[in-house]
Parts: structure tokens; C-alpha cells; sequence
């Protein structure tokens, strides 16, 4: 069963508490969450599948897990997405309905409303495993997003995995102020807080204030965060040293710097737990409660879940800690296609079960891994070199004069391409690209450095390197 503690019998044994979950000024206890989001499914059952406007209100989760239990598939549609992108994303996913808040352009379609206390105590039974819970549509480098299929197996299997990862259990309770149409926040967050049966508190925004009130007044214990968040909470060193109480913090959505890493361990005791996945994988790495916590790499493979690192050639690349190779996963996680795309789905997705990501990556000895980034923006072949930029963002954040930096390669008619760093800081840009000459190899030097007030990021905090790209 996907969600397990929702299951009524569970409630009617003494698994509910009166605080189950805490979202937009509402609080449900268990047997509460039950009968609202149950009196949901009845309104939308028999639907093909219904869009959710996914703000963090207790209407969207009632609207999410409502059509979970009915086992209609879910499409989390962002608040922020610009008018052609809903559009397409209604028009391919075929959704039926708005469910939920009612939104500011309703396009066409009709809308169910979520009444916060009406309640229904009907038996739906539990879907196939094989069904779709959730169509998320990816915000890809080139095109319009593409609708990736989600399985209630999948999900099912991944919070599983990191329950044993992280020893995840009905005794926490999970803080984040995170989107709630992303697998992090979404899955992750919510359906994973409901299927373990931890109390679930979201912050509404992720500032450190929120973050730190939580764990000393709520007894917040498993915080997920994206690096800015960890940044931001480093900056405040008071909200750092409240978190001291919690059981673990975790990071993923972009790569953690290192001084952040560093800044909480410092700061708070903890060092972060680092994580990777994507969309289409769900998380299938990450580092553990009871092993080795190494910044700036994301971990081991969790349990079932297979990697390879393939060469240009399509060979094996040796795991030695150095040599970068295409990444590809297997695993009980992934997605079942993406919608109306075999052709998408035919570039990634092989027969033989292997997702190639399209990110890089090194492996150690050990098993432990480091994502360079993707392989469209993030390795450069330079002189004849292959080259990480993550690995020159690392040095580059060492520096003292640096709080944010990207790396991009650039056109050149000599090199292939030159490696270009993006800095936000007071740093002087000569200053840097010795910097790293020290650190690291000749040929990783940055052959130019532009000081820039911001970097281009997405809502989870990843910088938008093809944006970068074209400022070069």
C-alpha cells in the first residue's frame, strides 16, 4: 500500500496523532487527514487524471492525497508557471479537472473544490501497485516539459529505501518549507511523512527563523533542504546552532558547497546528509545516518538500486575517484515513460532497464559517489581535457571572497572550449583564477572570471547554466 498510515485500520490500532500533519495555519491529526482527503476521492473518482494547483496549503494536500486514495494520478502543476507552460501541461497530461484551490486561469477545465472539514469514512481499496500516482512534468533544458509517469510502486520503494538509509521512522517529525510539485518536496516531504507516519510540519517559506522554530518548538528532527536554504541558515548562525536538537538535516536538489557543509557541521553538529536523484529516478543515492558523510559527495547506491559509470567509447570508466563517466541507474524507482513521448523515452530509457541520466559523474573505490553535473553543461573538454566544473566550483568556494559561483564552457576556436566562472563576491577576478591554479591542474584554471550580483536559479535553487551560457 502506497500509504500505508493512512489506511483506517492503522488509524483504528492507535497510530494517530493529533498533530499528524501542519501546513497553512491548519493542523489534522491522522483519523482527521483520513476522513478529509477520503471525502476528496469521492468527488474525484472515476477521473482520468485531475490537476492540483500545488501551492503549500492544506488544500493541496488534501487534493493530492484525496486522488491518491481514489487512485486518480495527480498532476502537480507550480504556482509560477508561465501561462504557455500550463497550458501545455493541461492539454498533454489530458487532466480532467482543477482540484483543489481554484486557480487564477481555470484554461477551460472545471473546478472541484477541497472543503477543509467535510469528511467521509468510505473503503476505497488500494489501486495496483503498477499505476500511476503522479504525472510531474520536468523543466527540461530545451522543448516544453515533459509529463514523467510516476508509479505508486516507485514511490513506494523510494521511501522505503530511505527509511533504512536514513532510519526514518513514525518517531520524527519532518520540517521543510519546500514546493510541493517536486519530487523533494513532494514526495519526499509529504507522501513519505503519510506512508512512514511521522508528523509533518511545512514552514510555508524555508527561512532559518522557520527552520529553527520547528525544531525547538515542534520537535522537528529530519529537516530537507536545498542548499540555498543550508546557506542562508549557515548566514544565520543563531538559526545554525538551534538545529543542534534535530536528528539529521538533508540536502539535495543541487549540489551542497562545501563551505556550507562545513558551516553547519560547525554551527549546528551536524553534518548534512547529501542525496541524488532525478525526476525520472526518484533518489537512488545518498549517503546514510549510520556511514560516512564526505562533502561534496552524494553517497551509495540505496538498496536495489544498481549505477555504472560508461565512457565515451561505452566502456566501464574505472572507479578511482578521478575519471568522469556518463551515469547510468537501475532500480526499482524508475519512471514508467514519459507521457506521450516513446521517443523521449526511447533516448533514455533503454530495454535492458538502464536510465542514463545525462549527468556525470566519479565513483571511488569504495562505492561512493560525486556528481560532476550534466553532461551538457557541466563537462567541458578543454585542450583535450574532460573536465568537472563542479570540481572548479568547489575551489572556487573555498575562497573567502566568494559566495556563489558556476562554471561554463564557452566557445573557443583554439581550446574546444574555455572554462568561464561566474562569481558572486567581493573576490578579485585575477585573484580567483590563481586561486585555482593553486588547488587544482594547470589546464582547470578559469580563463576568464566575471563578477555578477546574482546567479540565474530555478525555484529549487539550481542554477540555470544554458542561461549562463548565453551570457558568455
Amino acid at each position: 500500500m502506497l500509504l500505508a498510515s493512512l489506511n483506517p485500520a492503522a488509524v483504528a490500532a492507535g497510530a494517530d496523532v493529533a498533530d499528524a500533519v501542519r501546513i497553512d495555519g491548519v493542523t489534522w491529526s491522522r483519523s482527521d487527514l483520513v476522513g478529509a482527503a477520503t471525502s476528496v476521492a469521492e468527488r474525484v473518482g472515476g477521473a482520468a487524471r485531475v490537476a492540483v494547483l500545488a501551492r503549500p496549503t492544506a488544500a493541496t494536500v488534501l487534493g493530492v492525497v484525496g486522488a491518491l486514495i481514489a487512485g486518480v494520478p495527480v498532476v502537480p502543476v507550480p504556482a509560477d508557471v508561465g501561462v504557455a507552460e500550463r497550458r501545455h501541461i493541461l492539454s498533454d497530461s489530458g487532466a480532467q479537472a482543477w482540484l483543489g484551490e481554484v486557480p487564477e486561469y481555470t484554461d477551460g477545465l472545471p473546478h472541484v473544490p477541497v472543503r477543509l472539514h467535510a469528511r467521509s469514512w468510505h473503503r476505497y481499496p488500494e489501486p495496483s501497485p503498477d499505476a500511476t500516482a503522479l504525472v510531474v512534468y520536468t523543466s527540461g533544458t530545451t522543448g516544453l516539459p515533459k509529463g514523467v509517469l510516476i508509479s505508486r510502486r516507485a514511490i513506494a520503494a523510494n521511501i522505503d529505501m530511505l527509511a533504512e538509509a536514513w532510519q526514518w521512522s513514525a518517531d520524527d517529525t519532518l520540517v521543510h518549507g519546500l514546493p510541493l510539485y517536486h519530487v523533494h518536496g513532494l514526495v519526499l516531504g509529504l507522501l513519505g511523512s503519510l506512508r512512514i507516519g511521522n508528523r509533518f510540519v511545512h514552514t510555508g517559506k524555508p527561512t532559518p527563523h522557520a527552520y529553527a522554530h520547528a525544531v525547538t518548538e515542534l520537535g522537528g528532527s529530519l529537516l530537507f533542504g536545498v542548499p540555498t536554504v543550508w546557506s542562508r541558515v549557515v548566514e544565520d548562525g543563531d538559526a545554525a546552532r538551534a538545529l543542534a536538537p534535530a536528528r539529521l538535516l538533508v540536502s539535495g536538489s543541487a549540489p551542497l558547497p562545501v563551505p556550507v557543509f562545513d558551516g553547519l557541521a560547525r554551527l549546528s553538529g551536524h553534518q548534512a546528509i547529501e542525496r541524488y536523484g532525478s525526476t525520472e529516478s526518484l533518489i537512488t543515492l545518498s549517503t546514510s545516518a549510520a556511514g560516512e558523510r564526505r562533502p561534496g559527495w552524494v553517497g551509495l547506491p540505496l538498496r536495489g538500486v544498481r549505477t555504472r559509470l560508461v565512457g565515451e567509447d561505452g566502456a566501464d570508466v574505472a572507479h578511482d575517484g578521478e575519471t568522469i563517466g556518463r551515469l547510468h541507474v537501475t532500480s526499482p524507482t524508475l519512471f514508467d515513460g514519459y507521457l506521450n513521448r516513446p521517443d523521449a523515452t526511447a533516448e533514455v530509457l533503454g530495454a535492458d532497464g538502464w536510465y542514463r541520466t545525462g549527468d556525470v559523474a566519479v565513483v571511488d573505490a569504495g562505492g561512493m559517489h560525486r556528481i560532476v553535473g550534466r553532461e551538457s553543461v557541466d563537462l567541458i573538454k578543454s585542450g583535450g581535457f574532460r573536465i568537472g566544473a563542479g570540481e572548479i566550483e568547489t575551489v572556487l568556494l573555498g575562497h573567502p571572497g566568494v559566495r556563489e559561483a558556476a562554471v561554463v564552457g564557452a566557445p573557443d576556436e583554439d581550446l574546444g572550449q574555455r572554462i568561464v566562472a561566474f562569481v558572486v563576491g567581493d573576490a578579485v577576478p585575477d585573484a580567483l583564477i590563481e586561486h585555482v591554479g593553486q588547488q587544482l591542474s594547470a589546464h582547470k584554471r578559469p580563463r576568464e572570471v566575471r563578477i555578477v550580483d546574482a546567479l540565474p536559479r530555478n525555484a529549487m535553487g539550481k542554477v540555470l547554466k544554458k542561461e549562463l551560457q548565453q551570457w558568455v
